[in-house]
C-alpha cells in the first residue's frame, strides 16, 4: 500500500471543450472533454492505478481486494455496498451545464437500485470575467409556480444566480437546485454517484439533433424549495504550522474538504491511522509527499489517494503552492 496516482476517466459531453489542455496542460484526444474523473470507483467510470507495483489495476477491484484497508473504518457502511465513498472530478464547463438536482441517499436507493443520492462541493480553479452558478431558487419559488414556469418555458426568474470567481467554493447538499455556468474551470468532490435529474437544458441538442432527457417528475419530487437564494459560504480558519494556512470548505456526513497553502519549505504533516483515507490534490504550484513507501512529486493539477493504513505522511512545498485535502469524517 502506498498513494496511487490514477489514469483519469474523460467525459464529452455537449458543454465541454478544451481548457483542460489549455488552463491544466492535459493531454486530450480530439473534441471537447467535459469532464476528466480524477479518482473514480463507478460503473459510469473506472480510474486504473498510474503509478507504483499496483499500474494497470482498477480502484473497484483495489477496493474489492483491500477492503478497509484502503477506505478505513469509517467507511464500513460503503464497503457493505461495495462502493469506494467517493469521486473527484474536473469539470470544463465552456458552455452552461443544465439546470439539475441530485436526489439524497433515500431517494436513490428507492429509486435507483444501489445508486447512492449525491452531495457534492466545487472549488473553482479558473472563471472567466462575469461567471456565475446558479444555485437554489429564487425569492417566491414554491413548487407549484416553479412547475407553472417549467411548462410555460419560463423558468428564468425561478433561477438563484451566484457570481463566483477563482478561489471560490461551493457547497451543493442532496436536493439543491444548480447549474453551472460558461467560463469555469473548478474541482468537484462529490458522494460516488452519476444520478442526476434535469429540468431544463437550454433546448439545446446532441449530435443527433435530439435534445437531452429531462427528468421533470423525480426532480421536482428531490427539489429542496426552502433552499432560497443561498450565499456562498466562508472558509472556516484552523490551525495549521508555520508557513502553512489552513481552512475547512465543507464538512457533511460525507466528506470534509480543507484548502491548504503552502509557502516555500513548508512543511504539514500527517497521518492515515486506519479511520479514513485522504485524497489530495494539488491546484497551484508543486509540494513533495513524503511516506514510508518514498517521495512522490506533485504538482497541479494532480490528485493522489493515501490509503487509510498508510501511516504517517507530509508535504512539504518546493515552491507556493495551494492543496485541496478531502477524507471521510
Amino acid at each position: 500500500m502506498y498513494p496511487f496516482l490514477f489514469t483519469p476517466v474523460l467525459k464529452d459531453y455537449i458543454w465541454g471543450g478544451r481548457n483542460l489542455a489549455t488552463h491544466l496542460g492535459r493531454p486530450l484526444p480530439a473534441g471537447k472533454i467535459a469532464e476528466s474523473w480524477e479518482i473514480a470507483a463507478h460503473h459510469d467510470g473506472t480510474t486504473a492505478v498510474a503509478n507504483g507495483p499496483r499500474a494497470g489495476q482498477l480502484l473497484t477491484d483495489l477496493l474489492t481486494e483491500q477492503g478497509l484497508a484502503l477506505i478505513g473504518r469509517r467507511s464500513q457502511w460503503a464497503l457493505e455496498r461495495g462502493k469506494f465513498p467517493l469521486l473527484i472530478k474536473l469539470l470544463d464547463a465552456t458552455q452552461p451545464l443544465s439546470v439539475q438536482v441530485h436526489p439524497d441517499d433515500e431517494y436513490a436507493l428507492a429509486h435507483e437500485g444501489n445508486e447512492l443520492g449525491k452531495t457534492e462541493m466545487w472549488v473553482v480553479l479558473h472563471a472567466e470575467p462575469s461567471a456565475e452558478v446558479i444555485f437554489g431558487v429564487a425569492e417566491g419559488t414554491t413548487p407549484a409556480n416553479f412547475r407553472a414556469a417549467l411548462e410555460a418555458g419560463q423558468l428564468e426568474p425561478h433561477l438563484h444566480r451566484v457570481p463566483v470567481r477563482t478561489g471560490d467554493h461551493i457547497n451543493v447538499p442532496a436536493g439543491s437546485l444548480h447549474a453551472i455556468m460558461g467560463g469555469l474551470l473548478i474541482a468537484e468532490i462529490q458522494q460516488n454517484s452519476n444520478t442526476t435529474y434535469r429540468v431544463y437544458d437550454w433546448n439545446r441538442v446532441e449530435a443527433d439533433g435530439r435534445p437531452r432527457p429531462l427528468h421533470i417528475e423525480p426532480a421536482l419530487a428531490v427539489i429542496n424549495f426552502e433552499q432560497v437564494a443561498p450565499t456562498r459560504p466562508e472558509p472556516i480558519p484552523l490551525p495549521a504550522p508555520a508557513g502553512v494556512g489552513r481552512w475547512q470548505l465543507c464538512h457533511n456526513r460525507y466528506f470534509t474538504v480543507e484548502r491548504l497553502e503552502l509557502s516555500a519549505g513548508a512543511r504539514f504533516e500527517g497521518v492515515c491511522d486506519g479511520e479514513t483515507f485522504e485524497i489530495w490534490g494539488v491546484v497551484g504550484g508543486t509540494a513533495a509527499l513524503h511516506t514510508a513507501a518514498g517521495e512522490m512529486a506533485l504538482s497541479a493539477v494532480q490528485f493522489t489517494l493515501l490509503p487509510a493504513t498508510l501511516g504517517v505522511f507530509a508535504l512539504t512545498a518546493e515552491e507556493p503552492c495551494v492543496l485541496l485535502r478531502s477524507y471521510v469524517g
